[in-house]
């Protein structure tokens, strides 16, 4: 029983991180991640999930502690803002555009932070 809760919470969090890659107010690395974490119980299908490239991507990097890839910065950062700007023209609110430009500072620190190696962080 145990295993199946984990499976479906396994792959609840692995959708909640597909979809950080276009809602950027959800993180794409930490759902990607504890969604493994969540699979680790059923080696076959934990297995068939890392096939997926996307998935893949952020595994290996986050266990190598190397880092993000370049092209996965800019591509988060640009759907980061692209997105914002967006909800920004959009909506014409002043407090909003503020709010929006205050998260999407945090989050831009936050994938820059997550993007260098293990070592190279300073906590």
């Amino acid at each position: 029983m145990r295993v199946i809760i984990l499976t479906i919470f396994g792959f609840l969090f692995l959708t909640l991180g597909f979809i950080g890659v276009f809602l950027p107010i959800l993180p794409t690395t930490p759902f990607v991640l504890l969604g493994a974490a969540c699979l680790s119980g059923t080696p076959k299908l934990r297995a068939r999930v890392l096939q997926v490239s996307f998935f893949r991507e952020y595994l290996e990097s986050y266990q190598k502690g190397s880092g993000l890839p370049r092209k996965t910065v800019i591509k988060s950062l640009i759907s980061l803002w692209g997105m914002l700007i967006l909800t920004m023209v959009l909506t014409k609110q002043l407090w909003l555009s503020l709010l929006l430009i205050l998260i999407g500072g945090c989050v831009t620190l936050h994938i820059l932070w997550i993007a260098k190696p293990k070592g190279e962080r300073k906590k």
